[in-house]
Formats: C-alpha cells, sequence, structure tokens
C-alpha cells in the first residue's frame, strides 16, 4: 500500500492508509497512516459489525484533517476486544490456495 500511496500523491491527491503494521508502512514512505490494532484481515472490525466498521472508517478519513503533510502516523482510538492468542478471524474452511498449501506441506512431510 505505500507504493501506491505514493503514486496517488504523486498525482496530487492526498492518501491515508488504514494499517496494523505502521511501523514498516512509515518507513517504507507510505504517506499518511492511520493505525490501528487489530488483527490482520479485520482492520475494520469483525464481520457483520457494521457500527464498528462504520466508525473505524470515519475515524481513518478524520485523518485527513489533522495529517497535512506526507508521513503523519495517527492512532486511532480502538482496541481489538480480545487477547491476540483468543482472536480467532480465519474462516471455519480454508480458501483453495491455503487447501493446497495444505495439502503439499502434507506430502512433503510424508515423504
Amino acid at each position: 500500500m505505500g507504493l501506491v500511496g505514493r503514486v496517488i500523491e504523486a498525482a496530487g491527491i492526498p492518501t491515508v492508509t488504514l494499517n496494523m503494521i505502521w511501523v514498516y508502512q512509515n518507513k517504507v514512505g507510505m504517506p499518511r497512516v492511520a493505525a490501528i490494532e487489530h488483527p490482520f484481515g479485520r482492520p475494520y472490525g469483525d464481520v457483520g459489525d457494521a457500527d464498528t466498521q462504520r466508525a473505524v472508517l470515519r475515524a481513518g478519513l478524520g485523518v485527513f484533517a489533522t495529517a497535512h503533510e506526507p508521513g503523519h502516523v495517527e492512532h486511532l482510538p480502538f482496541t481489538w476486544h480480545q487477547e491476540p492468542a483468543d482472536t480467532k478471524w480465519h474462516p471455519a474452511e480454508p480458501s483453495p490456495i491455503i487447501a493446497l498449501i495444505k495439502k503439499a506441506r502434507e506430502r512433503k512431510a510424508d515423504g
């Protein structure tokens, strides 16, 4: 996202990126970052939680009001409702690519 943000910024359009690994993205030159402490795959909140999703989106857009220059990082005031070890965000059935990777690993382990 840092590269995309930089290209869009070069065209004269300010960008803000919602990001869970803001430290690294800021180092690669992401223009403006709305940092959030949510697990990967759930930056806006849980599936079906429209209220939280809406609040995160509004807060992310609100960063435009304070981030006047590239390089700005603003931490959004959201915390995840579970401990990281207790967060179950993977679907019950893996995606096709994950299923293929698992099968390949099983074949390799079986020799």
